[in-house]
């Protein structure tokens, strides 16, 4: 494993963690209660603190592949979460979210910043990463 590479998946675990913590403070500290697609999410954000933690000691790349997969199904979740935020046609078909609506807004910063927002950025660049990292892999080869 390159140095190079060594930091790209150091570099992908603190987005993972960074935004693990980022949903806790959201729901733990200031009170959010998560919609059920934000909990889809966390279902794909909160194991990559893990995998790519235990990659990084590792020092194993190839974790890649999975990590991508993890990435862009978390980030299509988070794009549709995102759509029927913002989208009036979306959000007017939107699903029944259970307690909390998943059309709700806790933060609006700048008028287009939402939670799943935050979430997408994250997935988008773990993704980049998970490519770049499993491009590598193949050029080794």
């Amino acid at each position: 494993m390159t140095k190079r590479q060594e930091n790209v998946l150091l570099s992908m675990w603190v987005v993972s963690l960074v935004a693990t913590l980022g949903s806790l403070y959201f729901s733990e500290i200031r009170g959010y209660t998560p919609c059920n697609l934000c909990w889809i999410q966390r279902i794909f954000m909160y194991p990559l603190v893990l995998i790519i933690g235990v990659a990084y000691i590792q020092k194993n790349v190839r974790i890649a592949a999975t990590t991508m997969v993890f990435a862009i199904v978390g980030g299509c979740i988070s794009l549709y979460h995102y759509g029927i935020q913002k989208l009036a046609f979306l959000a007017e078909a939107a699903p029944s979210c259970g307690q909390v609506p998943c059309t709700g807004q806790y933060i609006n910063w700048l008028g287009f910043i939402t939670i799943p927002f935050l979430a997408l950025i994250a997935f988008i660049l773990i993704a980049g990463m998970s490519i770049y990292l499993w491009k590598t892999l193949k050029e080794e080869k």
